[in-house]
């Protein structure tokens, strides 16, 4: 139960929720037992058994239940003096018609208002586990997969707003309608039982006829469903790029705007499919009313039955009733376990320690303007299981160093730690002096931008990809950094220029299109600290000329750190460092580490044979 008020925390202020699907139910179940506390006296009277009381009086007014019983009693008899018992029955059938009818109309109502507070909830947990993604650290993103995260947001989301749902008709609503209308059944006779199987299958077919006008509601909720997803595997992929551009304001508001779409196709949908319930009931009572009709006309022409008329009618009025809130109460156990399995997954991201943070009294990095200095510094992702040691190196403002060496040697695993994507295990990395750890983490990000092997592109147009991160980015500034980055001509050759959409990842542009998007990204964002992780990888020789170009332009006064398996793009950076194994085994100009002939460095220059 803990779990359970937890996820109604997510909900608007319940009190006047409360109070109105408590005033609303209570009406509701007020109008379904007045069609029993009216029918078996009158099938009494119309059937002359001489048990119903015969009021021939207009009662006086009271707010109180003999009052209305009076009444009532007092307008048949008299309906039954001047039109004889079949007026009677017709009178008592639309008393009967317009109960259910108010009945199903305050009990449609107050799903709504259960309606309302689900998409509320479901909205409101969303956005929080969206939120902690954002801030989770990366290295969170190594212990849980993508399909984990969607199924959470999805599925078990899914699963929790079932609970939302029937738990407070479990707990409210259908104990009282069982318990009322199981004692009735008791004194039925046991022929009602194939009346049962007459009844269930229609019951059947009119919630199926009800359910295919669902369909296309359903299909648009599905698709705004997977357009939320999309954006959900795009922030979890892309979650070092939103990092380091600080776009968690950009993105949370391209998610809100979705959220919000499908919460307001849900609650359409909802509320078609709460109306299915009452509906089908409504119809079905409808049905037994001509039932009835038909059954009273045969009895006062004196067709024989296997039942009394008076069973006959009482039967299908009970029966009518029961059906739902029995089948609701059968189901609520399992959906509510489910459903509680599942807010305890999603807490589990929520309530996820978020291990990379500001400390309270962060320094802020305003300008960058000396250095990044690595001292003694090992890591490991595992305990004991280190991928990095002993790590020493400088990196003055305005130099370019190359990181090289063979796959898996630690290079990128270096320059992640550089942004704190990762906390350092032994020694530390320090920023003008200031250990990152002791940086606000904001402002840190502010200093330094990413171009990276992977290529990450959203589902946006050019322009809000080169933009990412920068609201208050113009026209022109996009178009320059383009121009910087030499993706401008390609651009402009698109079918809408700058706004067009690029498609899931890029996946409209080529590889080396992709690329220079990011660059051009880069460049807009102006930052005096660069990260290039294997940027000109896996690109054609044309491609890569042009990559490289744009490289080179965006390189030009700015503190770089380069990491290339290709030596001949790093042959005129100030300082090249050799790694081996999570070590630094070599570190110097091109000429210099090259003269070596037995150097790593040298070998590496001539598997690659170029001088």
């Amino acid at each position: 139960m803990k779990i359970f008020f937890r996820l109604l925390s997510y909900a608007p202020p319940l009190t006047p929720i409360a109070l109105r699907y408590l005033g609303l139910i209570i009406l509701g179940v007020i109008f379904s037992l007045l069609n029993l506390t009216l029918l078996v006296p009158v099938l009494d009277v119309i059937f002359n058994t001489g048990s119903a009381p015969a009021v021939t009086e207009m009662p006086a007014f009271a707010v109180n239940f003999e009052y209305f019983k009076s009444l009532f009693y007092y307008h048949f008899n008299v309906l039954r003096v001047n039109h004889g018992p079949m007026g009677a029955l017709q009178f008592t059938c639309v008393v009967i018609a317009v109960s259910v009818l108010l009945s199903n109309f305050f009990k449609y109502f107050a799903q709504r208002v259960i309606t309302k507070m689900q998409s509320f909830v479901i909205r409101n947990l969303r956005r929080a586990m969206f939120d902690k993604i954002l801030s989770l650290h990366v290295s969170y993103f190594r212990t849980i997969t993508k399909g984990q995260l969607l199924s959470m947001v999805s599925n078990d989301i899914n699963e929790i707003q079932s609970v939302i749902g029937s738990s407070l008709h479990v707990l409210l609503r259908e104990p009282l309608f069982i318990l009322f209308y199981t004692g009735a059944l008791f004194y039925q006779s046991p022929k009602l039982t194939i009346f049962t199987l007459i009844v269930l299958p229609l019951a059947g077919l009119i919630i199926s006829g009800i359910a295919a006008t669902l369909k296309r509601t359903a299909k648009h909720a599905q698709s705004l469903l997977g357009s939320l997803l999309g954006v959900m595997d795009e922030t979890v992929v892309g979650i070092r790029v939103i990092k380091i551009f600080k776009a968690e304001k950009y993105i949370g508001a391209k998610f809100d705007e979705l959220n919000n779409q499908h919460r307001k196709t849900f609650k359409r949908m909802w509320n078609r499919m709460d109306i299915a319930s009452p509906l089908s009931e409504f119809l079905g009572v409808i049905a037994v009313v001509c039932i009835v009709l038909y059954g009273g006309s045969l009895i006062f022409s004196g067709s024989e039955s296997a039942l009394t008329a008076s069973q006959f009618i009482t039967y299908i009025a009970i029966f009518s009733q029961i059906l739902a809130p029995a089948k609701s109460l059968a189901q609520a156990s399992a959906n509510f376990q489910r459903g509680i399995a599942s807010g305890e997954r999603v807490f589990k991201i929520i309530d996820a320690e978020v291990e990379i943070k500001s400390k309270p009294e962060a320094v802020k990095i305003e300008d960058f303007s000396r250095s990044v200095e690595i001292k003694n510094m090992s890591f490991a992702y595992r305990e004991d299981d280190y991928v990095l040691r002993h790590i020493n190196l400088k990196i003055e403002k305005g130099k370019t160093v190359a990181l090289v060496g063979q796959s898996g040697s630690g290079k990128t695993t270096l320059a992640n730690l550089i942004p704190r994507f990762y906390d350092v295990t032994h020694g530390e990395i320090l920023v003008d002096g200031v250990n990152v750890k002791d940086c606000d983490l904001s402002s840190l990000y502010g200093q330094i931008s990413m171009v990276t092997q992977e290529q990450i592109l959203f589902n946006d147009t050019v322009f809000n990809n080169i933009a990412f991160g920068l609201e208050s980015a113009t026209e022109e500034q996009v178009r320059h950094a383009a121009k910087v980055a030499n993706a401008h001509n390609f651009i402009i050759e698109m079918e809408d220029g700058y706004h067009t959409n690029i498609g899931d990842g890029g996946s409209r542009l080529s590889g080396g299109q992709r690329q220079r998007l990011a660059i051009a990204r880069a460049v807009l964002r102006n930052p005096p600290i660069l990260i290039l992780d294997e940027a000109t990888s896996a690109l054609d020789t044309e491609s890569e000329k042009l990559v490289q170009d744009a490289l080179t332009k965006l390189m030009q006064h700015r503190t770089s750190v380069v990491i290339a398996h290709r030596l001949s793009t790093i042959q005129h950076a100030d300082c090249i460092v050799v790694m081996n194994q999570g070590e630094i085994v070599e570190q110097g100009t091109h000429e210099e580490l090259y003269a070596n002939a037995h150097g790593t460095y040298r070998h590496l220059c001539d598997l690659q044979a170029f001088k």
